[in-house]
């Protein structure tokens, strides 16, 4: 007999979305997807609970981070999903790996399960809190285990005067890392008297980094430059900075909350110059070298 009306329109799924029902997949790291409602599209890099909820991490191509709620509303490859959390098994073996081949900030193999040392004898020094922030952020861990402490100088036109303080000397060395280390500066000459201050010139080392700032030597590709802005003189370097960058500049508080924004570009040691980074892995190896018999 001849179905006159044809098939029922109402049998089958008949509610289901263009793109089709959404499927449960596990966030497993290197996941690429993206958020159905802001159009973020990044790789999954740590899934954690945070506040009663998980929360899932995306890193996207240009290496910024943000955070979304795991569950449903993301697409792969155009296909909605529900983003659950990474198998048990699979999160076991991820955390084998990561400890088996972690790396610290500065690169070097992270020492699991150790304390850090008491204190040694030997110190580095930098000029200012924005450097030994820098510092502590991806050599922190290297030093603590070393039992290195990094102290402020507040600028080096007493430099002299900070090393017969600190009295270097055998098993107790000094390191010292100078801004705008470049012949012909007031710093070229104040690193040069103090290079021979005797009896303690062969247990100091002063090294030095060719930028204005400690910030110049965060990559500029971090902040979205090709390169840094050159400021004109008479500007405080800083404060053009920050305007270049479009972010408050007026007041030191404006300053301070700047370089808070810049450090946090900062991830590992390769989103640093290379002229900071030998110059710091020196000062680290010069001052944990073993003292002579």
């Amino acid at each position: 007999m001849t179905d006159r009306y044809g098939r029922d329109v109402l049998a089958g799924d008949w509610r289901a979305p263009a793109r089709g029902r959404s499927r449960p997949v596990p966030a497993e790291t290197g996941l690429v997807v993206e958020d159905a409602t802001t159009g973020w599209v990044g790789a999954v890099v740590r899934v954690e609970k945070a506040g009663g909820q998980h929360v899932v991490h995306l890193e996207d191509r240009h290496g910024r981070l943000k955070g979304f709620q795991l569950g449903a509303g993301f697409l792969v490859d155009g296909r909605p999903v529900v983003l659950t959390p990474p198998e048990a098994a699979q999160q076991a073996r991820l955390a084998a790996a990561r400890a088996a081949t972690a790396r610290t900030a500065s690169g070097s193999r992270a020492v699991q399960g150790v304390k850090a040392k008491v204190a040694s004898g030997s110190r580095i020094f930098v000029e200012g809190r924005h450097d030994a922030e820098l510092v502590e952020k991806v050599w922190g861990h290297d030093l603590r285990v070393e039992g290195v402490v990094v102290e402020m100088l507040d600028g080096v036109d007493d430099l002299e005067s900070a090393i017969r303080d600190f009295s270097p000397g055998p098993g107790r060395r000094m390191g010292v890392l100078v801004d705008h280390l470049v012949p012909g500066t007031k710093e070229s000459a104040v690193v040069a008297r103090a290079a021979t201050l005797q009896p303690y010139a062969a247990h100091v080392l002063v090294v030095g980094h060719p930028y204005v700032d400690v910030w110049q030597s965060v990559r500029p590709e971090r902040l979205g430059w090709q390169q840094w802005p050159v400021i004109p003189r008479g500007t405080s370097w800083k404060h053009g900075i920050l305007r270049e960058l479009g972010w408050p500049h007026a007041t030191q508080a404006d300053v301070a909350h700047g370089w808070k924004r810049i450090l946090g570009t900062v991830r590992t040691y390769a989103d640093l110059e290379p002229s900071l980074l030998a110059r710091v892995e020196e000062l680290i190896d010069f001052v944990t070298a073993p003292a002579a018999p």
